[in-house]
């Protein structure tokens, strides 16, 4: 249970943070970029709900919650020592990616092949879920990035990989089931 009844510490006030171990880290660390950015993504997932209803926002609600999941388990380094924890760390599963490629493919299935890249845009929900895509690759790419320095969780990387594609999808699926998707067109404004 956390109980949080002072928001401000001023531990932080000389350019460090704690990771989940208790560890002091530089603000800057790859694994506080790649776990905040994770971070600012569950803030843009929150304001796609605003418009989402229904399935979508159930759905959404569910993507946020594992992106809490997802924080808690790349904040805490030292994944060989899980084991000697006293409490064991929140490690992202098989199962939460696993979940989205049968989302995918549920969305997936209702919609006509692409002909064309899209852009961005169409519905409100759309252009939100492709911001959201954006700053999960990017979310991605950064954690690929500290897996080069040091251990992280494989499955936090996929779920990563796997959510983007989901907010693809879904942002499709926003554009009326694909049919108002905003087609590129190569060279149009030469």
């Amino acid at each position: 249970m956390v109980v949080l009844n002072k928001i401000y510490t001023k531990t932080g006030d000389a350019g460090e943070t704690a990771l989940g171990n208790g560890t002091r880290v530089a603000k800057h660390a790859m694994r506080v970029t790649a776990y905040g950015t994770s971070d600012e993504l569950n803030s843009f997932v929150g304001v796609a709900r605003l418009v989402a209803d229904g399935d979508m926002d159930v759905a959404l609600s569910r993507i946020q919650n594992d992106l809490f999941d997802l924080g808690a388990d790349m904040c805490r380094p030292d994944m060989e020592k899980d084991a000697e924890s006293e409490y064991p760390p929140l490690r992202m599963v098989t199962a939460q990616v696993e979940r989205l490629e049968a989302e995918i493919d549920a969305m997936n299935a209702d919609l006509e092949p692409l002909r064309s890249f899209i852009l961005p845009g169409g519905s409100a929900l759309s252009a939100h879920l492709h911001v959201c895509r954006t700053v999960a690759r990017r979310a991605e790419r950064l954690s690929v990035e500290l897996a080069t320095m040091e251990a992280i969780n494989p499955a936090a990387v996929k779920y990563l990989n796997r959510l983007s594609d989901w907010f693809f999808v879904a942002a499709r699926v926003a554009n009326n089931g694909g049919k108002d998707d905003v087609l590129w067109v190569p060279g149009a404004n030469r």
